[in-house]
């Protein structure tokens, strides 16, 4: 076969993913906090770009202030400014022009003064030596008492945030301790290292080798610091399991003994109500296992918990659902998630009758396509969200109404055929937004749910109903008769649901609930406390009688 050359027209269509249109789907999914950090970068690297001021935020730079305004006004009020026009000093400081007028006024000779005032200075003026000193501390008060931070202010750099004690973390703490406890440099730096190590809870990684190696310190050496640094407060900290943790609370109220640490070092077994197996092998009888659980219920399992060295984010919705006056559902965006950003016009204009360069002239209006482009991205975002969680409050209007019994399966095709959008459109929209409503704040992408068939060819049943349905089951459930996996099959194909055992499983694990004979052995202990506490009780009253 010949190989040969030849030019040929063909006409196709694609798709071109241009810089803008890929920022643009990068905007869909990001959440609010994201958004404000991408915004506030174009703020900072665009000059052609502004916040919209809603008469909340602060003045756009160049304009004066409400105060500034407010003097600048009022030209006879006696307050004095310069030749713009602009006041002398802030409002606090508002009648020193008038002091210093008064101040720089010629009053002539000493003689014609002690003649005005009928009276030798000497005399006016002079003051005795205690009275000087309380003059002199009385006029230096203020001035100490504005430098400690207290009273008003006339500074601006004045802030009470400043005066608000700092919260003290957990490695801040330990640092505290450890400065006391070891003289020593190397095992200041092995201690100081362990610290770092440890976690929010107060816990350490249960192999420290690598902490040797790296430090070049040998493995006693960090043992021997380890040990003194689980004396530290909290009582716990610092251990590398949770029943080190125990012990070392234990040993600290004294309570440490052979049958407690047979106890701790088979918490596995207390976990699963083991009770017998407990008994057998810490030598006690009923009464005394009950009071050693008793103790290590009331011991702290995470001691590092209450300093709280990381902040908790709180989460802002995105959309408000709220019951309309017909009956239906109202949809709206939460206006202080959408940032508000404009294009400054009228600085284009006027930079563009002075610029000469082409380079300056192709970097502004790179800057104004810029800001035009992201200006339109966020209401086009704002547009979709909103038509995303309208529709999405249609579908599952049953859920608002009724609750989450009344869940409907449903797939993002749904939701994108019904607005007319593409599947990862919607996709993207649901990432990382949160929707407020009468019944909770949840995530978008919690409305939509596999499907699970019905037993009598009916509707399809939501999977998050199906898991709310079995957790009522099982909180329902009579201690004397525990629910296995078959038989909540069985009453959930009673319901109309065909769901299959493995699935109530999964389902069940999800949700972390126990497995029935774990549940067992945890109500009919409930239930022996509870039956024991009267028993227990009425003793006490017995013992408490007179002879």
């Amino acid at each position: 076969m010949a190989l040969s050359q030849r030019l040929e027209f063909r006409q196709s269509q694609s798709l071109v993913m241009t810089p803008q249109l890929m920022q643009a789907i990068k905007l869909l999914q990001l959440s609010n906090l994201d958004l404000s950090a991408f915004v506030e970068e174009e703020l900072e690297r665009n000059p052609l770009l502004e916040r919209a001021s809603d008469g909340s935020e602060a003045p756009v730079a160049g304009e004066p202030t409400p105060e500034r305004a407010e003097f600048a006004d009022s030209e006879d009020s006696g307050y004095g400014g310069d030749a713009m026009g602009e006041p002398q000093g802030s409002a606090g400081e508002s009648f020193e022009p008038v002091q210093e007028e008064w101040m720089n006024r010629d009053l002539g000779s000493r003689t014609e003064i002690e003649q005005t005032l009928d009276a030798p200075l000497d005399n006016v003026f002079s003051e005795e030596p205690a009275e000087a000193a309380a003059r002199t501390a009385q006029d230096a008060a203020p001035t100490a008492y504005t430098e400690w931070g207290g009273g008003a202010s006339n500074d601006d750099s004045y802030n009470l945030e400043a005066f608000v004690a700092a919260e003290v973390t957990l490695g801040s703490h330990l640092a505290e301790q450890l400065a006391v406890a070891f003289a020593g440099s190397a095992q200041r730096i092995i201690g100081q290292y362990l610290i770092d190590l440890v976690d929010e809870a107060g816990y350490l990684p249960p192999d420290l080798g690598q902490a040797a190696e790296r430090l070049g310190a040998s493995p006693n050496d960090v043992e021997a610091v380890l040990a003194v640094l689980q004396k530290f407060d909290p009582p716990g900290v610092c251990a590398r399991s949770l029943s080190e943790c125990l012990a070392i609370q234990l040993r600290e109220l004294n309570r440490y003994d052979p049958a407690m640490q047979a106890l701790v070092e088979h918490l596995d077994l207390l976990a699963k109500r083991d009770i017998a197996a407990l008994r057998k092998l810490c030598g006690v009888d009923d009464e005394d296992i009950t009071d050693m659980i008793g103790e290590i219920r009331r011991l702290n399992p995470k001691p590092g918990l209450k300093f709280g060295s990381a902040r908790t984010q709180t989460m802002v919705p995105d959309v408000y659902v709220r019951p309309g006056p017909d009956g239906g559902w109202h949809v709206e965006l939460n206006s202080d998630t959408l940032p508000r950003v404009l294009v400054n016009q009228t600085y284009y204009t006027e930079l563009s009758k002075t610029i000469r360069k082409d380079g300056d002239k192709s970097y502004f209006s790179d800057c104004l396509q810029n800001a035009t482009w992201l200006v339109r991205a966020l209401d086009q975002r704002a547009r979709t969200i909103l038509k995303v969680a309208t529709e999405i409050v249609r579908q599952q209007d049953g859920f608002f109404t009724h609750g989450v019994a009344h869940l409907r399966p449903l797939n993002l095709k749904a939701v994108a055929d019904a607005i007319q959008m593409h599947e990862s459109t919607v996709s993207r929209v649901t990432a990382n937004k949160y929707m407020a409503t009468n019944r909770g704040s949840f995530e978008l992408k919690y409305f939509f749910t596999a499907s699970i068939a019905s037993a009598d060819g009916g509707e399809a049943h939501s999977a998050e109903a199906v898991r709310h349905h079995i957790k009522q089951l099982i909180d329902a459930e009579d201690p004397a008769l525990i629910l296995s996996d078959d038989t909540i099959v069985e009453r959930l194909r009673e319901s109309g649901i065909d769901i299959a055992r493995r699935t109530v499983a999964k389902y069940r694990e999800a949700m972390r609930i126990p497995s029935s004979v774990q549940r067992r052995r945890d109500k009919q202990s409930m239930l022996g406390h509870a039956l024991s506490a009267p028993a227990a009780i009425s003793d006490r009253s017995r013992d408490t009688q007179p002879a």
